[in-house]
């Protein structure tokens, strides 16, 4: 699990982890690989075990049985800055923005750029403002006034802020959690295509999402996660969107529930 089909590590794996909190098993047996400069989808429903699989990738939870892999080499995080540290960078739905905040301010916030040694150091924020704006652009990410609070962009644009972030301050793995769960077609096709450029500038992407139509349109790898459970694995070749959706769904489910739909119209 730690290497791809080119024998090259994968920037990160799971290899059989497991997760519980006293009596509950939140994941088990989940073995999932992130080749480099590749976008991989985790699929699932309410419930799935998605948000203990981000917290596990983040470092906000230790694994309780398993290995995790790092670029080939067993890794342990103690702490969401560890994870960071190591090039894990993670964009929670929420975001952790600061909606009343500048854009500029946002986008440094803590790792401000500084000039000259305590008790005299200052804030360049002429340069801040300006190298935020050029790293949004590089993104194709047009904010007009980086001045502007962040709590008026649309919900795509703030996305689309927090991911250039990511990937300025070095990310090499850029996870994303339901980053357009709450956005509209439009806003939705913002993202997808921030994400995509995240892969093609070097970053190795893992989105987290319940919508396989968004996946198929940015993916190159699916895991399909159910119950805490790798339920099921494919390639953007050897899966076409509508088997992807009807996996997703839960295919025998469906046919179960129409076929009963019909048997009582």
């Amino acid at each position: 699990m730690t290497e791809t089909s080119s024998h090259e590590p994968a920037a990160l794996a799971l290899e059989n982890v497991g997760k519980r909190f006293g009596s509950v098993i939140a994941l088990s047996d989940v073995s999932m690989s992130v080749p480099k400069n590749q976008v991989t989808c985790v699929l699932g429903d309410n419930g799935a075990g998605k948000s203990t699989l981000i917290k596990i990738l983040s470092g906000v939870h230790t694994p309780s049985d398993g290995q995790m892999y790092v670029n080939g080499e067993p890794t342990t995080f103690g702490s969401p800055r560890e994870a960071l540290d190591m090039g894990i960078a993670t964009v929670f739905q929420d975001l952790a923005t600061v909606p009343l905040m500048a854009v500029w301010r946002n986008f440094y916030l803590g790792n401000e750029p500084t000039r000259g040694f305590w008790p005299f150091k200052g804030l360049r924020t002429k340069y801040a403002k300006e190298s935020c704006k050029a790293e949004l652009a590089e993104m194709g990410i047009d904010i007009r006034d980086t001045e502007q609070p962040v709590g008026t962009l649309s919900g795509g644009e703030r996305q689309a802020v927090s991911i250039a972030r990511a990937v300025h301050f070095g990310a090499n793995v850029l996870i994303l959690d339901e980053p357009t769960s709450a956005l509209g077609v439009k806003q939705s096709g913002v993202v997808l295509k921030h994400i995509r450029n995240a892969a093609d500038a070097g970053v190795s992407v893992v989105f987290i999402t319940h919508n396989p139509h968004h996946a198929y349109l940015v993916g190159d790898n699916f895991y399909l996660l159910n119950r805490g459970q790798m339920m099921a694995e494919y390639t953007k070749e050897n899966v076409s969107r509508e088997e992807l959706v009807k996996a997703m769904a839960g295919g025998a489910e469906l046919d179960a529930l129409a076929h009963e739909l019909g048997a009582t119209g």
